[in-house]
């Protein structure tokens, strides 16, 4: 049978020919990109991130988590005091333990379910290692680094926050803390109770304690949270 039995195709038009060929084009790069291997890579999460929240609820929780870092730390001064403690020194580091301890619940229940561990199975673990929790003197040390820095993270805290009873709530639990403060510089060395290193000794804020912010602060106590990362990224800042 011949070719020439079957109809051939004309020639397209140039104009039809151009809506012919774009239409294909538009239809091959769809495709295309379909099959891009340009993915985005995903973001690997930190499991060890610990984030905080943000405004009032995010400061009760940073604070709420530097209140059960002094609650194990003396937890663990009372659960294996230092042979050269002197008298009487223990029942202190009882007492400092308790208050820490009604400080710690105080927050936890304010917070309720915006506690940043309420649906943690346990609670977390801190590490002390960089402390000498075997002799008196290093005992004292590290009370007097975490009672200065709670001081200074209640000071600076009670700037950013913006409920009133709340501020209120927690402008009593600072004047327990910095009593705590003045109590361990005491014993550390007699009638150190303040210092420049703490307080603001000249202008007219002259007696007040030195603020810092939970940027500060998280960096200064990095160290006890390991291996968790705190996040302070979503805290006030003003």
């Amino acid at each position: 049978m011949s070719d020439s039995y079957f109809p051939q195709p004309g020639a397209l038009h140039r104009r039809t020919f151009l809506r012919v060929a774009g239409a294909s084009a538009a239809a091959a790069s769809l495709v295309l990109a379909g099959c891009s291997t340009d993915t985005p890579t995903p973001v690997p999460v930190n499991p060890n991130l610990l984030t905080l929240g943000s405004a009032d609820t995010g400061l009760l929780n940073y604070l709420y988590l530097l209140e059960q870092l002094k609650t194990a730390f003396y937890q663990k001064v009372v659960d294996a005091p230092p042979a050269d403690l002197r008298t009487g020194e223990k029942a202190i580091f009882d007492d400092l333990r308790d208050h820490e301890l009604v400080h710690r619940e105080t927050l936890r229940y304010v917070l309720g379910t915006d506690a940043f561990d309420a649906a943690f199975s346990k609670p977390l673990v801190f590490d002390f290692s960089s402390l000498t929790l075997t002799t008196r003197a290093g005992v004292l040390a590290g009370a007097q680094q975490l009672e200065d820095l709670g001081v200074a993270a209640y000071t600076g805290a009670l700037r950013l926050l913006k409920t009133i009873t709340t501020v209120s709530l927690l402008a009593k639990v600072v004047s327990v803390e910095a009593r705590h403060a003045a109590l361990v510089r005491d014993l550390r060395t007699p009638g150190s109770f303040a210092g420049d290193d703490v307080v603001i000794s000249t202008g007219a804020l002259q007696s007040v304690s030195l603020a810092k912010s939970p940027v500060q602060v998280v960096a200064e106590a990095k160290a006890f949270f390991l291996p968790i990362v705190v996040s302070t990224d979503s805290l006030p800042t003003a």
